[in-house]
């Protein structure tokens, strides 16, 4: 009776790790629990303040977005990196070369940035880049005003 009850018990342990180990697998890579937060206003983050993100694959950094503004006001990356932007809501972004300054959108692309224009129709993740030259570039949200990002490559 003894060696039936050993066997059930390594049964639910062995069941219990393929869980764990198909759960690990099902994971969505670069994604991290750990969240940045903005100086932006607007922003209904309220994580600790940060200038930077998270890394990716490519030595780059991830940004998140809420429903109404990026969750952080700037980021630094290395030249040749790209920029990973992950809407975290059920909202439409269009991100573009420029910035809003005083309510107003200014379109505008910097020398040396990449070409950005870039729809999110919610809950999904874009790479913008490579980012090939050193300098700072404003990328926005034309949806959202107020909705700026600086990318500060070195």
């Amino acid at each position: 009776m003894q060696s039936k009850h050993v066997k059930i018990m390594i049964a639910v342990v062995m069941s219990l790790a393929m869980m764990s180990m198909i759960l690990a697998a099902c994971a969505r890579p670069g994604t991290t629990s750990a969240s940045t937060s903005s100086g932006n206003a607007g922003s209904s983050s309220s994580s600790s303040s940060s200038s930077s993100s998270s890394g990716s694959s490519s030595g780059g950094a991830t940004v998140h977005m809420n429903s109404t503004n990026f969750e952080q006001s700037s980021v630094t990356i290395s030249k040749g990196s790209s920029l990973t932007l992950v809407d975290d809501a059920a909202v439409i972004h269009i991100i573009q070369n420029g910035s809003w300054e005083n309510g107003n959108a200014k379109p505008a692309t910097e020398p040396g940035a990449p070409k950005v224009n870039q729809q999110f129709s919610g809950n999904d993740t874009h790479s913008i880049g490579p980012f090939n030259t050193a300098g700072t570039f404003h990328l926005y949200c034309t949806v959202h005003p107020g909705m700026n990002l600086t990318v500060i490559v070195k």
